[in-house]
């Protein structure tokens, strides 16, 4: 149907009133499939008879439910402004009628009296002025009234009256020879009314909107209201006022539709909106209480009406509004009822348990199993704010004090995915719960670490006690759950694995063999804080990156995120930061909104421990403060320090010393200081106070770490080189004895061999030595450097570098160092190291940069790119990495550099081939 039809309905409607109103009785049947605008029709016909002086009659038929005997006409006869005595007779008959007719009676002596007496009381109105009788919805009428309007409409051939009937096609009504008797009158008129067609859709909006509006908005229009012109004019007026869909507007038109609408239509809809778009046609007529063919037939109506397409809503709002109709109590039931129905037949527990949390109850242990086993999908599909909301009524309505407790337990680990602090307050239920036995081995295992987080100590010891009194000696070369639990808080938390520290077995290697994969992550967490505990990281560093490769798959595990963390820190303590910022960036770039906010913040932490090995502090600041807006400082618990951390040394190392001073201000748990993460927090804090002039607070701050690493016997690569940082307190200090000391430990120790590690203490140690020794000890130390790409401790050695050639008389090499030493400050951001070095001699600044005196000329493209890489402290195989060539390559380009330059060597590169670009480009 076109807009242009429509104009013409209106029209043929204003002829048959001025018929009527000059004494041609007129009759106007409007139908049409389902409630599709004839209403609206209805109501100009009304408008044009009251402009001419009609007095209106106006009736809505009532589904059969509702209807009263001649209901129809006692609406017309009591809507009238009827005089005194007219009144007083209808009211007469309709009260005879009461008594006399039913709804479906069939017309006799008696009745037919009554309709006759009736139809006079409304026809003596029309001597006095032209009567317009309006009955919207006649497919509703009692067969009672269908009689009475059938015996009015055979006397007005002669008579100012005009009957305009609204009919739906699709609906049956009660009384069959009603339409084949309307047919027969020659003064009846059948207006076929449909929905708009996409012209007409365009045409009504170009009307009310512009013609350049309509362009745009005509297809979604349509879409939404399939031509439906009541839909079509609320949701014009919503665009019009909000400039979308309005629950008060288009949603509470398609309500109102349907409430006038078929009892069974009615129904469908409902049943519809609770079911939601995965329903088939057996589930509807079930809930609805009807058959499936009227399933089909109700469906086909309200999709010719517009309301639905192809029997789905066309709009959220619209299944919204309909809910929104419902009572709260008949929602509830409806829901229920679904849920059973759902579960009867077998449909996936998602879809079952969705309806329980929408009625907020759970009747029965199937509806509890349905609830758990939905959240374990939902942690598996990534929907952890379903998981908590199934968990929480499962936990709410479960009786069995054992597997509530169970459902206690994954409410736990659902929420402390993506909220430790959250999730805290079920540590006690579960601990009581624990005391009592209702909580499973893995469980308990589960929740030390849980406690552990948050600081109870107390609490985890006490379930940890009876962990260990209930356990069986393991077997030789067996692993039990609780020896990975005593190798994960050796590493982690060392004290309260003290007197029951695992040993390793003479002769054997630090784990046994790893299932497929990765192996249970509890086991493979174990194996990997036993060889951190052992400093032995390098032994396990492909199992790390076997681990980091599920991580997509074990995200919702509870041991997931720890794991992962585990892994990483495996990784940065063998002296591969490089990786470690790869595995981060390459888990976040897959989909990082997949994994649960905790593995987020672990993976931004990791981030910033790495880039602080490699020098690079800007993306330490900005990954330790990511950390800390993904997870509060509450949530991180006593790991806080290992974000905390990073936070205060890259902090320090750029000169942001008000974010230092805000953030040593804060408190943290005191359980945090007697973890390995506190450890990282007083190294961290002992150098923001030697870079603040607080040598003795820094010097205990380093102190204090070490007693509590060679307490716990975890003076290990990958926590902390405390001594370097002791040493350089001592040295600001004025005691080079004590600082050579301690570097002389630290080059002692078994990890001495590793050149992160090799590099700080040697630094010191030449900071402690005369200076004919310093170029040695601190060549050696730029080259280890160099070798763990760390170019914040490049830039601090070449500076110290340049000072001792400086003193030793040779300028030339001294200025060469200096430069570069200014270049690799400026290059990774350390600001107080730029500033310390613009307070050197003149002399050393005195050159100017390789490629203001042309130094580089001779050089191909290839070369400089290789050349600046090489000045910024990249290694050959990274070199080769970046420029997609091989590192013989990389090699052979060097050579030909450094004999084009004149130099022997890597470190005596001019600092200002750093500044060339180009790096992103083949060297070929």
């Amino acid at each position: 149907m076109g807009l242009a039809e429509r104009h013409q309905h209106i029209q043929l409607l204003h002829r048959l009133t001025s018929d009527a109103a000059s004494g041609r009785g007129r009759v106007a049947v409007l139908h049409g499939t389902g409630p599709n605008g004839k209403t609206e029709l209805l109501d100009h016909a009304i408008v044009r008879a009251e402009e001419l002086g009609f007095q209106v009659l106006r009736a809505v038929g009532a589904r059969p439910e509702r209807a009263l005997p001649l209901g129809i006409v006692a609406q017309l006869v009591h809507g009238a402004t009827l005089p005194g005595h007219l009144r007083r007779e209808a009211d007469t008959w309709l009260e005879e009628a009461a008594v006399t007719v039913t709804a479906d009676s069939v017309p006799g002596t008696a009745t037919v009296r009554i309709f006759d007496r009736l139809c006079r009381v409304m026809l003596e109105l029309a001597g006095r002025a032209p009567v317009l009788i309006a009955v919207d919805d006649v497919h509703h009428a009692d067969t009672a009234s269908l009689h009475c309007l059938l015996h009015l409409i055979r006397r007005i051939g002669p008579l100012p009256v005009c009957v305009v009937l609204t009919d739906d096609s699709s609906s049956s009504t009660e009384l069959p020879l009603f339409r084949g008797e309307l047919q027969r009158q020659p003064y009846v008129s059948r207006l076929a009314v449909e929905p708009l067609a996409p012209a007409g859709v365009r045409e009504l909006v170009a009307e009310r909107l512009g013609a350049a509006r309509a362009d745009a908005l005509a297809a979604d229009f349509h879409r939404l209201t399939g031509g439906n012109t009541l839909l079509l004019s609320s949701l014009v007026e919503d665009f019009t006022a909000t400039g979308g869909i309005r629950p008060q507007g288009y949603g509470a038109a398609f309500a109102g539709h349907l409430e006038r609408g078929d009892r069974v239509c009615l129904a469908v809809v409902r049943a519809l909106a609770v079911l939601g778009p995965e329903r088939t046609t057996a589930e509807l007529a079930e809930l609805a209480e009807v058959s499936e063919a009227e399933v089909g037939t109700a469906l086909g109506t309200l999709s010719g009406s517009g309301l639905l397409a192809d029997g789905h809503f066309r709009a959220p709002a619209a299944r919204l509004a309909v809910l929104e109709a419902l009572s709260r109590t008949e929602r509830d039931r409806l829901h229920l009822a679904a849920a059973r129905l759902l579960h009867q037949r077998g449909a996936p527990v998602p879809r079952v348990a969705a309806h329980l949390v929408e009625t907020q109850s759970a009747p029965g242990d199937w509806a509890v199993q349905a609830l758990r086993e939905a959240a374990e999908r939902a942690l598996v599909t990534d929907q952890r704010g379903t998981a908590v909301a199934c968990l929480e009524l499962a936990y709410r309505c479960c009786s069995e004090e054992t597997a509530r407790t169970a459902v206690l337990a994954r409410l736990l680990h659902a929420e402390w995915l993506d909220s430790p602090s959250r999730a805290a307050r079920h540590l006690s239920g579960l601990g009581a719960a624990a005391a009592s036995g209702r909580l499973d081995r893995s469980e308990r295992v589960t929740l030390v670490h849980r406690l552990l987080w948050h600081g109870r100590g107390e609490e985890a010891a006490r379930v940890l006690h009876r962990l260990r009194a209930t356990a069986r000696a393991p077997q030789p070369g067996q692993r039990t759950d609780l020896l990975d639990l005593e190798h994960w808080l050796a590493w982690n938390h060392p004290e309260l694995a003290m007197e029951n520290r695992p040993q390793a077995t003479a002769g054997t290697a630090p784990f046994l063999g790893v299932p497929s994969r990765s192996g249970p992550l509890p086991h493979v967490t174990g194996v990997l804080s036993d060889a951190l505990t052992r400093g032995r990281p390098d032994r396990v560093t492909d199992l790390a990156e076997q681990v980091l490769g599920d991580v997509p798959r074990a995200r919702a595990s509870e041991w997931g995120a720890e794991t992962a963390l585990t892994a990483l820190t495996v990784l940065t303590a063998a002296d591969r930061p490089t990786d470690t910022l790869a595995w981060c960036e390459r888990l976040v770039a897959e989909d990082v909104h997949l994994l649960p906010v905790t593995t987020r913040a672990f993976l931004a932490a990791a981030r910033a421990e790495a880039a602080l090995r490699l020098g690079e502090l800007g993306t330490a600041l900005e990954q330790a403060r990511l950390a800390f807006v993904l997870l509060p400082a509450k949530s991180w618990g006593t790991a806080v320090g290992l974000p905390l951390g990073s936070l205060l040394l890259a902090a320090a190392r750029t000169g942001e010393f008000e974010e230092v001073s805000r953030q040593l201000t804060q408190s943290v748990p005191d359980a945090m200081l007697e973890s390995r993460y506190g450890v990282t927090y007083l190294y961290a804090r002992g150098h923001c106070r030697l870079a603040t002039g607080h040598s003795h607070a820094a010097l205990a701050d380093f102190m204090a770490s070490g007693e509590r690493m060679r307490a716990w016997g975890l003076d290990v690569p990958g926590l902390p080189a405390w001594r370097t940082g002791a040493a350089e307190a001592w040295l600001r200090l004025g005691n080079t004895d004590q600082a050579k000391k301690l570097a002389y430990e630290q080059l002692g120790r078994p990890d001495a061999a590793r050149p992160h590690t090799r590099g700080l203490a040697l630094r010191m140690m030449a900071a402690a030595s005369p200076v004919k020794r310093m170029p040695q000890l601190l060549t050696e130390a730029l080259d280890l450097f160099e070798e763990c790409g760390d170019q914040y401790e490049q830039a601090r050695v070449l500076a110290d570098l340049s000072r001792a050639q400086y003193e030793a008389g040779d300028s030339r090499r001294a200025r060469m160092l200096f430069r570069r030493a200014r270049h690799m400050a400026r290059l990774c951001g350390a600001e107080p190291l730029c500033e310390e070095l613009l307070s050197a001699p003149e002399e050393l600044g005195g050159e100017p940069p390789a490629r203001e005196c042309g130094l580089g000329a001779g050089l191909t493209d290839a070369e400089r790119r290789v050349a600046a890489l090489a000045v910024r402290g990249y290694t050959n195989r990274e070199i080769a990495l970046k420029l997609y060539v091989t590192p013989s390559t990389v090699e052979q380009h060097l050579t030909r550099t450094y004999r084009k330059l004149g130099i022997k060597r890597r470190k005596d590169l001019p600092a200002g081939l750093g500044v060339e670009t180009g790096a992103s480009g083949s060297a070929a």
